[in-house]
C-alpha cells in the first residue's frame, strides 16, 4: 500500500559535501515501509511536476518517522537543501519492492557504494544473520557510525584516505571477506562488479538500481533496464527500475 501525505520535516542537516540528512513525519508511510524502498518527494515550483525519488534510510514506526539521506544532485534537490523544522513537504510511498529480509542465509554482505549507502543503514537493522557492510567512498565519508551499529563494517576510498585504496570489491579482497548472500547498492560500474563477483562465487545476490530512478513513480520510462526470465527458455523484458524495482535478482538483469 502506497499513501500521498504532506509531512512534516523535523530534521535536515548537512552531513558531508552535498549531501543531506532528512527526517520527516508521516502518518502511515512510516509504518508500511521496509529496507530497500523509497518515496517520491513533490517540488513547490509547479514547473517541477514529477517528483524526486529518495531512498529510504531509517525508519521509526513507533515515532512515525522516516530518515532519508540524499545527494543534490539537481534543481528539485537542491530546493529540498533548504527545508528547515516544521516545513511541510507532499511525499508519496512507501515505492519499490525493497530488499527480501527472509533469505535463509547465515553470512550477508551489504555493498554500497556513494549515495547507494543508505538504504543499508535500515536493512543491516532488519537482518537476521551475521552482517558484513562494505562501504565505498570517493573520498568524504558518511553514516560510518550507524553502518557500524549492526556488524563489522568496511570502507574503501577512491583516493585511499581511509580503509582500502579501490572500491568496495577491492576490500572484499583485502580482507578475504566471505558470504552466503549479497545485497549492494550504488552506481552501475560498482553492480557490474558485484554482479560478475557473485556468479564467479555462485552467490545469490539482489541489486539495487534506484540509481537509475529519475521520477520514481513509472511517468518518464527513463529508468528502463533489461530483465531475462527464465522458464525453459530466456525471455528479455523490459522493465522499469521504479516499478519493477528498484531491487532485482542480479541473474534477472543486464548491466
Amino acid at each position: 500500500m502506497k499513501y500521498k501525505e504532506s509531512a512534516t520535516v523535523i530534521e535536515q542537516k548537512k552531513i558531508a559535501s552535498e549531501i543531506y540528512s532528512l527526517w520527516i513525519q508521516t502518518g502511515r508511510i512510516a509504518g508500511e515501509a521496509k529496507p530497500g524502498q523509497f518515496l517520491s518527494l513533490y517540488s513547490k515550483d509547479e514547473s517541477r511536476m514529477l517528483p524526486r525519488p529518495i531512498s529510504i534510510c531509517e525508519i521509526d514506526r513507533e515515532n512515525g518517522r522516516i530518515r532519508m539521506v540524499y545527494r543534490v544532485a539537481g534543481k528539485g534537490t537542491e530546493e529540498f537543501s533548504h527545508l528547515v523544522s516544521g516545513d511541510r513537504i507532499e511525499v508519496l510511498g512507501p515505492l519499490g519492492n525493497g530488499f527480501p529480509l527472509d533469505a535463509g542465509a547465515k553470512k550477508v554482505f551489504l555493498m554500497g557504494g556513494g549515495i547507494g549507502i543508505p538504504p543499508m543503514v535500515q536493512l543491516a537493522r532488519e537482518l537476521d544473520m551475521e552482517v558484513q557492510v562494505i562501504a565505498g567512498y570517493r573520498d568524504e565519508q558518511f553514516l560510518t557510525d550507524e553502518l557500524a551499529e549492526r556488524g563489522a563494517l568496511y570502507i574503501a576510498t577512491e583516493d585511499g584516505s581511509a580503509g582500502t585504496k579501490g572500491n568496495v570489491m577491492d576490500a572484499v579482497r583485502e580482507h578475504g571477506l566471505t558470504a552466503d548472500i549479497i545485497y549492494a547498492c550504488g552506481p552501475k560500474p560498482m553492480l557490474r562488479a558485484v554482479k560478475a563477483y557473485a556468479e564467479e562465487k555462485g552467490i545469490p545476490c539482489w541489486l539495487s538500481m534506484e540509481e537509475r530512478m529519475a521520477c520514481g513513480i513509472g511517468a518518464c520510462l527513463a529508468c528502463v533496464c533489461r530483465s531475462k526470465e527464465v522458464d525453459g527458455h530466456t525471455h528479455v523484458h523490459n522493465k522499469r527500475v521504479c516499478k519493477d524495482g528498484p531491487v532485482f535478482l542480479s541473474t534477472e538483469v543486464e548491466l
